[in-house]
């Protein structure tokens, strides 16, 4: 199993890059951000220094979106990093929820991605991609050998659909086993009725992880009330997809619907962050559920159990106050018994 580390690129930007080369000292693989213009700093700049700095970690977003940047811009920005530092950076893409909300805009379609999608590949490989229009681009300083990976976070059902069908990689943030594997089905399945080897579409879960000395009352109050924040996130992706599809549980799992009842609004102000007085709805139950918490004992035996699932990289939101602790912790226990 691969492991990443997700941050916000908060300042400084000398942080971000501190933990992300503990991190790949730690045997973490894979270096995240979030991509959100206006809340944090610009994520691409930090990664020049990123990639600089590390010698195998890869980077990206999580998660980009086809709104905020054209499509050959973002295009040109991940090949521009791979031309210096060899193929080292994966788009990740989304609606953009926190992006493009915060800009006074809609998040955007399915429709959009996919085509945004093809185009960012395309050109991030030096391949010739049509940008609308009979417009028909390829950059002409790409060397052979380029590739760039997309991977799409998705929930629902049509944007699982989409992803089995197109990404090269599978984003879901939450670590829930059951909604994992009903996921990941979708997923896989719709990769194959694609007529793709459903092995091409890599799987990741991304969720907070925060471990803890012991498994006392005490202790996992503290890590639960530093990872609530999550089922927060978590919770602005749902109420779209209840507003579309409903509650009733016949399209989106009730499991993954049920919590957001008691959920009145959302302050982008203090999205992703620990403390987060707009997240007090999430009972314990989804946070245990959603994150990995507790003991190094429970988060091996948790991610086994996502491994069996066809996760193949565990991406740790480290958004608390434990960065330091859960990135050392990772490498000197629960990497080396995943992967020994």
């Amino acid at each position: 199993m691969d492991f990443g580390l997700v941050l916000q690129t908060d300042p400084p930007a000398s942080r971000v890059i501190s933990l992300m080369k503990r991190a790949e000292r730690n045997g973490f693989t894979y270096g995240w951000t979030f991509d959100s213009a206006v809340l944090w700093q610009e994520p691409f700049v930090i990664y020049s220094q990123i990639l600089s700095s590390t010698s195998k970690l890869k980077v990206g977003p999580m998660v980009t979106n086809p709104g905020t940047r054209t499509w050959e811009v973002t295009a040109s920005t991940f090949a521009t990093l791979n031309d210096m530092f060899g193929n080292r950076t994966i788009c990740g893409i989304g609606r953009g929820d926190s992006a493009m909300r915060v800009a006074g805009r809609k998040p955007n379609t399915l429709a959009r991605i996919s085509e945004a999608m093809k185009v960012i590949r395309a050109l991030g490989s030096g391949e010739e991609a049509d940008l609308g229009g009979g417009t028909v681009i390829r950059f002409p300083w790409i060397k052979p050998g380029a590739e760039l990976p997309v991977w799409m976070a998705a929930y629902g059902p049509k944007a699982l659909k989409m992803t089995g069908e197109e990404a090269d990689g599978f984003i879901l943030q939450l670590s829930d086993l059951y909604l994992t594997e009903y996921m990941v089905k979708a997923v896989k399945g719709a990769a194959v009725a694609a007529g793709r080897d459903p092995s091409d579409v890599k799987i990741c879960v991304a969720a907070p992880a925060y471990v803890t000395e012991d498994d006392s009352p005490e202790a996992l109050a503290h890590a639960r009330e530093q990872c609530r924040w999550f089922g927060g996130m978590v919770g602005n992706h749902v109420a779209d997809l209840v507003s579309k599809y409903g509650s009733d549980g016949v399209v989106v799992p009730q499991t993954l619907t049920d919590y957001i009842k008691a959920r009145e609004g959302y302050d982008y102000s203090h999205h992703g962050r620990s403390g987060n007085p707009d997240t007090q709805f999430v009972p314990d139950e989804i946070v245990d559920r959603f994150c990995v918490i507790g003991p190094v004992e429970k988060h091996i035996e948790k991610l086994n159990a996502l491994r069996e699932l066809g996760v193949d990289q565990f991406a740790v939101y480290d958004m608390h106050d434990a960065q330091e602790a859960v990135i050392d912790a990772y490498g000197k226990k629960v990497i080396p018994a995943l992967n020994s």
